[in-house]
């Protein structure tokens, strides 16, 4: 009886433990979310309407860790996906496994640019982070204001402008951006006439 309660116990303890771990140690609660993603969950709505209205791309500009501006506007004609993430976002760490296949596959597709914007301005830990996993996408941080139609906070957010510089995508959350019907959605915006 008292092996049976002590095997019990020792269980309990180590299902709290397990549950503590995935709550608060964001690499773990990123590798359940990835897993998830495995099993066809977090999938990018790419059927939501285009947003009727798209701010001014002139005020807004990201810069890179050697102080490149890149201003919105200037990439009108072209695909832009932009990623907000962070390095301590288990979400995000979750997403970004896909989100470089995808840019594995339209890396040298002139018609695509990709943005990873860092949240916390934090260019050393967030290159670290890329560097270690051997990504290649860049980083970028905020050099203006956002507006909110772009970014309202939270952690992930992916947006996709058109070539004609419109909100073609927006999504709060982790998502699965390797998906086939998300390529053949930015397949679908690059074959859009300008």
């Amino acid at each position: 009886m008292q092996i049976k309660m002590s095997k019990k116990i020792i269980g309990n303890v180590f299902f709290v433990i397990l549950i503590l771990v995935v709550l608060f140690v964001p690499p773990v609660k990123a590798f359940m979310i990835q897993g998830l993603m495995g099993l066809g969950l977090f999938k990018p709505n790419v059927d939501a309407e285009i947003l009727p209205s798209t701010p001014d791309l002139s005020q807004i500009k990201f810069k890179n860790a050697k102080g490149k501006v890149v201003n919105l506007n200037e990439l009108k004609g072209k695909v832009v996906f932009i990623n907000f993430w962070a390095t301590w976002c288990p979400p995000c760490l979750a997403e970004m496994p896909s989100i470089n296949k995808l840019h594995q596959q339209l890396k040298n597709d002139t018609d695509v640019v990709f943005l990873m914007i860092d949240a916390d301005s934090d260019f050393p830990k967030a290159q670290a982070y890329m560097d270690k996993r051997n990504y290649q996408m860049p980083v970028y941080t905020f050099a203006s204001d956002l507006p909110k139609e772009l970014f309202k906070g939270s952690l992930p957010t992916t947006i996709v402008f058109d070539k004609k510089g419109r909100i073609s995508f927006n999504e709060v959350g982790a998502a699965n951006y390797s998906n086939p019907k998300f390529i053949a959605f930015i397949k679908q915006l690059k074959e859009l006439k300008n």
